[in-house]
């Protein structure tokens, strides 16, 4: 199934990268250092540390090397500190559609156009499967899955934004600079970011902080109108808002930006070969977007070296994967 994306190229004379990862949790930041070491440039897509299962785990003692216990968000942030050592280069941002076909791929975001000769789709299973009531209705209707897309359209007005990664963060502070006030309904008691984000959202004048705060409705006709949440030990509470900002996690994988190009099984995970190559040559997939795959972040890092292996093989023409240990 061929998808096409009708969006306009940017006017800027953008280079082609060599390799271009979707999702930077440990599979697809161990693929970074791999491909950044080997000599071809790395971009990595990814929509925030506390984003994907690594950033939001607060404790860790079982991986190799880390002899003491070391929060996920640490851990991530020590691999992507490494990966841009030899070169790579991260963008916080969500990509919404790819065109996989042909020598040269093509990867669409929020805010940008990227090519690239061979891709590596590490997006994890925080996807969401179940919505909450209104929200699909209310799609484009004052429900918005992307602030700074939409943020210019509640100028002066009151939102909502549901989430606790630095993604809801960001996208919250974004929003700030348009709208009158954002309430900030955080699922978990504590939000999962690093500390200065938290400290910039909380010390905004115009965000009002609900901790532990579920979302269960979106509520309007035509348009958003309000939403309702509810916290642990009060009632249901309803907020007229204009707009909703969904930034909620679940556990399915991520695959919506693929638009059915590449087979995927029974139980929504993407199909690969022993080298993680999808049916699509130049295309690859590791780390929890797999259905084989063992939810451990030293798994996932060592399905990213594998692939990241491979994509240099492919790219330079060799019929094995070497290792160089040497270097």
């Amino acid at each position: 199934m061929e998808t096409s994306f009708n969006f306009e190229m940017p006017t800027n004379n953008h280079k082609t990268w060599d390799v271009l990862i979707i999702g930077g949790g440990p599979a697809g930041t161990t693929a970074a250092i791999y491909t950044a070491r080997a000599g071809l440039s790395t971009l990595v897509i990814d929509k925030g540390l506390t984003a994907g299962a690594l950033g939001i785990t607060s404790k860790i003692a079982n991986y190799p090397g880390i002899k003491e216990e070391i929060s996920g968000a640490d851990l991530l942030q020590n691999m992507r500190n490494q990966a841009e050592s030899f070169g790579a280069v991260y963008v916080s941002d969500k990509v919404i559609g790819t065109e996989l076909n042909g020598e040269i791929k093509t990867v669409f975001t929020n805010n940008d156009v990227f090519n690239t000769r061979s891709i590596i789709i590490s997006t994890g299973s925080m996807g969401r499967g179940k919505r909450v009531k209104g929200e699909d209705e209310l799609l484009g209707h004052g429900v918005s899955y992307c602030a700074t897309c939409d943020a210019a359209f509640f100028k002066n007005m009151e939102v909502a934004v549901a989430g606790s990664s630095d993604e809801a963060i960001e996208e919250a502070l974004f929003l700030t600079k348009f709208v009158n006030i954002v309430h900030f309904l955080s699922p978990t008691p504590d939000l999962k970011a690093p500390q200065h984000l938290i400290d910039e959202l909380l010390h905004n004048e115009k965000v009002s902080y609900y901790p532990g705060a579920i979302l269960r409705e979106v509520i309007g006709k035509k348009n958003v109108e309000a939403v309702v949440f509810s916290q642990r030990g009060q009632n249901v509470q309803t907020i007229p808002v204009k707009g909703a900002f969904i930034y909620l996690q679940g556990g399915k994988p991520i695959t919506d930006f693929l638009a059915g190009q590449i087979e995927i099984s029974d139980t929504g995970c993407l199909i690969v070969d022993k080298e993680f190559q999808t049916a699509i040559p130049g295309v690859y997939a590791v780390g929890d977007v797999l259905c084989n795959h063992v939810k451990q972040a030293i798994i996932a890092a060592a399905e990213g070296a594998i692939a990241a292996i491979a994509v240099e093989k492919e790219l330079h023409g060799r019929k094995q994967m070497i290792v160089d240990w040497s270097k």
